[in-house]
């Protein structure tokens, strides 16, 4: 009698191995995610990493002997997860890298071991969050940088506007091997963060002031070297930019013209880089209406704004030594009795007549005169990014972002900062042939859609994304352009692994990288 009393009372005091191993619900539930490596010619070999390797010391073995015993080899984004085996980390989730010298890919055009590590990272930590642990370390897997952004990238959930919000989970790195090289990029994902924060937020809350005053607010830390001005409609109307006003005067929201100035370089005569971003913070089409199947992703149409904006807010959180010039003509395409019809001619500001015949290819118009302004600085470099043209979607689809250049120079610095980060380019022709079909202009000096678009449907465009930026070359004198065309890659299904469903932000880690290769090697 006396033993099954004792051990009744000693069930009592321990609670079911299941239970005690699931459950994660201390004030603070920690998790660990590692990598592991595919060993090279041997079959179903693992090669942990360094960390990993270390913790299994730890261990005395015991990570190795449960990987070999609990299921088939992990291969590249596989992962498996393990209770209980350590005190400080009741989860603990290993995820495949698979080959460890994978490396940069010409095919690809990316490096494929950075990528690998982003999308393992960024699913380990998913899974961990799905456990509710709130606070996880993440294996470096020797680039912390790229673990970095794909835990950071992979945890970001827009849930701002729901009751039910997934679990907060904080990330540090796992040992200090190289702290410098995370939180690095940890601020690449929080600039490509905020860029997904503002593209999925809804347009009613996201209105060209209200964008205008978060930008304004998340520059705020950086105010010694970053200026920011909010031109208004007076502004705007001063300074004749008649292409910008015959888009924004179909809305009841004033439009803003948002010009920030990030002075980096230690030279205040450096010739600053422009970037300049299209931000329609909605889309209706205007008097040529979009179908409405969709249409609320046109909340997102200002993401080329979205991206510039962000990237100068990561690159002054970067402390860069480069002078960057940002602008983002922002504003509504709406119809109303005061909005542009169809064959309207309008003026933009370097004095060019435009025939506007189709009022849904606004984007560039507004990007027209903030690149006529934009030439006043004398800069190095220009760079437009947009959500131009569903053509472009039609061309490459979420691969990649169309550039289009009149600059070897710049398409290589854009090309090789796109391969560190993963977040690609391709480059697009800028052939006189599309630049005929948008100076024949029955009324004017150019047309804002190319002479055979006008003659097919929306949804078989000829070529339109090539003349919407031969349109764009009629506003540049510079020697150095690149017009980037986002359209595909606004959004993410599940094309990114480390990026969940909705608007993608990118390619703002792109624009960094290529930002930080100015200001290291001109």
């Amino acid at each position: 009698m006396a033993l099954l009393s004792a051990a009744a009372a000693r069930r009592r005091q321990s609670p079911p191995l299941c239970r005690l191993l699931v459950t994660c619900k201390p004030r603070r539930c920690s998790g660990l995610v590692l990598g592991v490596f595919e060993k090279e010619g041997e079959e179903g070999g693992l090669h942990l990493t360094e960390a990993a390797a270390g913790f299994d010391q730890t261990l005395l073995g015991k990570l190795s002997e449960l990987l070999k015993i609990s299921g088939p080899t992990l291969k590249k984004g596989k992962s498996r997860i393990f209770y209980g085996i350590h005190k400080d980390f009741p989860c603990v989730a290993v995820v495949g890298l698979g080959k460890n010298d994978a490396g940069v890919c010409g095919a690809e055009n990316w490096d494929t071991s950075k990528e690998n590590i982003r999308q393992a990272m960024s699913a380990g930590c998913r899974l961990l969050q799905d456990l509710e642990v709130t606070h996880v370390e993440v294996d470096g897997c020797g680039d912390a940088q790229s673990a970095a952004e794909g835990a950071a990238l992979g945890l970001f959930h827009y849930d701002q506007l729901k009751s039910k919000k997934k679990t907060k989970v904080t990330t540090q790195l796992h040992g200090s091997a190289d702290s410098a090289s995370w939180e690095k990029g940890v601020t690449y994902a929080e600039g490509q963060n905020l860029a997904r924060l503002l593209m999925e937020a809804p347009a009613n809350h996201i209105t060209p002031t209200a964008f205008a005053n978060t930008i304004e607010e998340k520059l705020a830390p950086h105010a010694e070297r970053v200026t920011i001005k909010k031109r208004s409609q007076a502004w705007i109307e001063e300074q004749q930019m008649g292409a910008f006003l015959s888009v924004s005067k179909g809305s009841e929201e004033l439009p803003v013209f948002l010009e920030l100035h990030y002075n980096g370089s230690p030279d205040s005569s450096q010739a600053p880089l422009l970037l300049v971003g299209k931000g329609i913070t909605f889309d209706s089409g205007g008097i040529s209406l979009k179908p409405s199947p969709s249409m609320d992703a046109m909340r997102a149409d200002m993401g080329g704004a979205a991206t510039v904006c962000a990237s100068i807010v990561t690159v002054a959180a970067l402390k860069l030594p480069v002078n960057i010039i940002g602008l983002a003509p922002l504003c509504e395409n709406m119809p109303s009795g005061k909005a542009t019809k169809p064959g309207d001619v309008v003026t933009a500001k370097n004095g060019k007549t435009i025939q506007v015949d189709n009022t849904d290819a606004e984007g560039r118009l507004v990007l027209a005169d903030a690149l006529c302004y934009g030439h006043t600085f004398n800069p190095r470099a220009i760079v437009n990014v947009a959500t131009l043209t569903g053509a472009m979607d039609v061309a490459l689809g979420s691969a990649a972002t169309g550039v289009f250049t009149n600059s070897d120079w710049l398409w290589e610095k854009l090309h090789k900062a796109s391969v560190v980060t993963g977040d690609r380019v391709w480059r697009m022709p800028l052939f006189q042939h599309y630049t005929r079909q948008v100076t024949d202009s029955q009324l004017a000096d150019l047309n804002n859609i190319g002479k055979y678009s006008r003659y097919v449907s929306r949804h078989a465009r000829s070529g339109g994304a090539c003349t919407a930026a031969a349109f764009l070359r009629e506003f540049v004198t510079a020697p150095h352009w690149a017009h980037l065309d986002i359209a595909g890659v606004m959004s993410n299904k599940d094309e990114i692994p480390y990026l969940r469903k909705g608007m993608s932000g990118r390619p703002t880690r792109t624009l960094v990288e290529f930002a930080a290769g100015l200001a290291h090697n001109g």
